[in-house]
Order: C-alpha cells, then structure tokens, then sequence
C-alpha cells in the first residue's frame, strides 16, 4: 500500500513538471542571430563531409567485398 502512494505521488510530480509552461526567450538580436546562421552553416557543413567521407568508405568495402575491381587500362598487345 505504501508503495503504492510513493509510485503515485512520484507519477505525479513528474507529470506536473512536464506540464509545466516555461517563459518564452528573449528576442534575438542581429548580431545573435549571425552568430546562430554562421553556427548552424558550420555544423551543416561538417555534417556533410560526414557524410561523404562514410559514403566513400560504403563503397570502398562494397567493392572490396563483392570483388568489384575498377578497371585498368589494357597491357599494349605484344607484336609477332
């Protein structure tokens, strides 16, 4: 019983918490908001050579795998 009354008032902490409003921020400046563009451009930027550098290593190991070999130019043929 006692266990009971502590999971409930502990529920209901917690819910009353995550219904709890918070005050609305403060309005950007200018300067904060280049600050936030030139932030948000350098992450988008690092995430895309991310993403490039494990696409080329995907395919590198496809090819490694599935025995893809790039193709070489042919020898010259030998005259007789």
């Amino acid at each position: 019983m006692m266990k009971r009354l502590i999971a409930c008032l502990a529920a209901g902490t917690i819910a009353g918490a995550a219904f709890a409003k918070l005050p609305a921020p403060a309005p950007m400046t200018d300067a904060q908001k280049a600050e936030k563009a030139a932030k948000d451009k350098a992450g988008a930027d690092k995430e895309a050579d991310l993403l490039a550098k494990s696409q080329d290593r995907a395919v590198a190991h496809y090819k490694k795998t599935k025995g893809i070999v790039e193709p070489k130019a042919a020898p010259p043929a030998k005259k007789k």
